[in-house]
């Protein structure tokens, strides 16, 4: 028979697990990783009677997308476009980069599917007698290994000819030059730190769901459990 079983520490797991899987998908789908120095606008040669002068803008790079100016649109403020830059994956920037594609896709994966599994732990709290939450906390502390290499190798790769072309000459392998870290890379390195903290707070899920006080309402007959 199936106990439907619900405690704080096993909801606040379940959402805390679901947080951290969309925030490292949305990160690495961003291409706010870095951000490029100063260019001027294209267009203000062209149109600077009629709208003045423009204040310079900062393209955008990501792992394998990235976010700029078009040049021949002279009548609108809105005329950034994002997308991928790479075709395909060997046309990614730099090999390093390339590593940490993988890296972050393989954790993500993970993270993605404990997030999955986790709205089930109220019905099944275990697998082949073990426990749902000890395992998906062993996968969450292997996906924060992964986001750990990818992250590590992600900055190796600031020397490559298109970071150059970002950053400025200066650029190099663990190197900014004329850039700074967007948004989608802090929101990276978050999303790891809560990913290991997911991982160790699985074992008070644990804890909670096989309470005596549960155990106690299960021997009472009862199909719906709800505890603080």
């Amino acid at each position: 028979m199936c106990h439907v079983i619900v405690t704080c520490r096993s909801m606040l797991w379940t959402l805390l697990s679901i947080v951290v899987a969309f925030a490292e998908l949305i990160a690495f789908m961003s291409a706010d990783w870095l951000i490029g120095k100063a260019k001027p606008s294209s267009s203000e040669d062209v149109d600077n009677r009629t709208r003045g002068s423009q204040e310079p803008y900062h393209p955008t790079l990501g792992i394998y997308g990235r976010c700029t100016r078009i040049s021949h649109m002279q009548f609108s403020r809105r005329d950034t476009l994002c997308g991928p830059y790479a075709e395909n994956f060997n046309e990614i920037a730099s090999g390093f980069w390339q590593a940490t594609a993988i890296f972050l896709a393989m954790g993500i994966m993970i993270l993605c599917t404990v997030a999955f599994v986790s709205v089930f732990t109220m019905c099944v709290q275990s697998i082949m007698k073990k426990s749902i939450f000890n395992v998906c906390g062993l996968l969450q502390g292997i996906a924060g290994l992964f986001l750990i290499l990818g992250l590590i190798l992600y900055p190796a790769g600031w020397g490559c000819q298109k970071a150059i072309s970002y950053c400025g000459p200066y650029a190099s392998a663990y190197k900014l030059g004329d850039c700074s870290l967007g948004w989608a890379f802090y929101t990276a390195i978050g999303g790891t730190g809560l990913t290991f903290i997911c991982a160790v707070f699985s074992a008070q899920a644990e804890i909670a769901t096989s309470s005596d006080k549960v155990q106690e309402e299960i021997e009472e007959g009862k199909n719906l459990i709800c505890l603080l």
